[in-house]
């Protein structure tokens, strides 16, 4: 599992985002909710892509050959049992 800065699970986070656009979207929150749950998203979805970020630095880590970074596409497993 992917874990995002300050210990935040990656799917937690994206979780939290996700109730966070679907109130948002209600139109139930007052102008200084909304302030808040935006703050709140971008703060979520940077912790998210710094997740996503490290994961794919650690997959083209995994996947280097020789010392050269080797180009996979994620649905090409044959190229990776080579």
């Amino acid at each position: 599992m992917v874990k995002a800065k300050k210990g935040v699970d990656f799917e937690e986070a994206l979780d939290q985002l996700e109730e966070l656009v679907e109130d948002m979207e209600n139109g139930d929150l007052s102008l200084e909710e909304s302030l808040k749950a935006f703050e709140q998203g971008i703060k979520l979805t940077r912790e998210c892509q710094s997740a996503l970020t490290q994961a794919e630095q650690k997959v083209q880590m995994l996947i280097a050959e020789n010392g050269k970074l080797k180009t996979v596409a994620l649905d090409a497993e044959e190229d990776l049992q080579e």
